[in-house]
């Protein structure tokens, strides 16, 4: 390609690039502004709203609820989406697609539809509001991610070295233990990553499940925007920008590594 086509393909990725982020660029300076208000631009600068998240016990609760849905529904999906990436592999017949693109549904299916035959399932259970609620319905949600990361790992994954390890006595279970499992470790770090970030930002699940004792922190920004809409928001959507790009990041960067391999 000469080189005025390289500049104008240049141009454009990095006009696509602002478009997918300018929504999110602007939300940083809303969350210094002085005044109750989501104005932009901000018409002088505070810290307020940032100590507002921190003291206020609402959001702090909703912050702790959070983070324990979060990582509990992570070590759940990546036990459970990596044995099934495991199992999806070693399967050699049509089954293995079929049950692949079953495992996967929660992420095509439309979240409003998933949410209404949660919360139907929940109302019976009595679920709704529960820690136990929160995390099978973000794990059903997060699982179809680390199939996907696992499954990318066990693709590049020399099968020969099982073989090897199999030839030199080890079992099955002693073989993916001190062979396997290493290799595929950055793929499953990689699903943990996802696993947790795609819990800890749910919301559409979230508002249907939701109750006074137990409120995500997706949902309390959401509560809080129809209630009063002060730059709180927009100092807890900036934190979050901040956590996930840095968490994202970090999976992106351990996919590339192992693909360098």
């Amino acid at each position: 390609m000469k080189q005025p086509g390289r500049i104008l393909l240049g141009l454009y990725c990095l006009l696509v690039a602002v478009w997918l982020v300018a929504p999110t660029i602007v939300v940083v300076p809303m969350s210094f502004n002085d005044k109750k208000s989501l104005a932009f631009p901000p018409s002088g600068f505070s810290w307020q709203w940032y100590q507002n998240f921190f003291t206020n016990p609402e959001w702090s609760a909703s912050l702790i609820g959070s983070l324990k849905v979060a990582v509990v529904t992570a070590v759940f999906a990546t036990v459970i989406g990596t044995l099934a990436a495991f199992g999806l592999d070693r399967m050699k017949s049509r089954v293995s697609g079929v049950l692949r693109a079953l495992l996967i549904t929660p992420m095509v299916v439309p979240g409003v539809v998933l949410a209404v035959g949660i919360y139907a399932v929940y109302l019976d259970t009595r679920l709704v509001g529960t820690m136990t609620g929160f995390v099978l319905a973000h794990t059903m949600l997060a699982v179809p991610f680390v199939i996907i990361a696992v499954s990318a790992s066990l693709e590049v994954f020399d099968k020969r070295l099982e073989t090897a390890a199999a030839s030199l006595g080890a079992t099955r279970l002693t073989a993916f233990r001190t062979v396997t499992l290493p290799l595929i470790a950055p793929g499953i770090l990689s699903g943990l990553l996802f696993a947790f970030v795609t819990s800890f930002d749910e919301i559409i699940v979230a508002l249907f499940i939701t109750s006074p004792y137990l409120k995500t922190l997706p949902v309390q920004i959401f509560s809080s925007i129809t209630r009063d809409a002060d730059p709180t928001v927009a100092a807890v959507g900036t934190l979050l920008f901040i956590t996930t790009s840095l968490v994202i990041g970090a999976g992106l960067l351990i996919c590339s590594r192992q693909g360098r391999r």
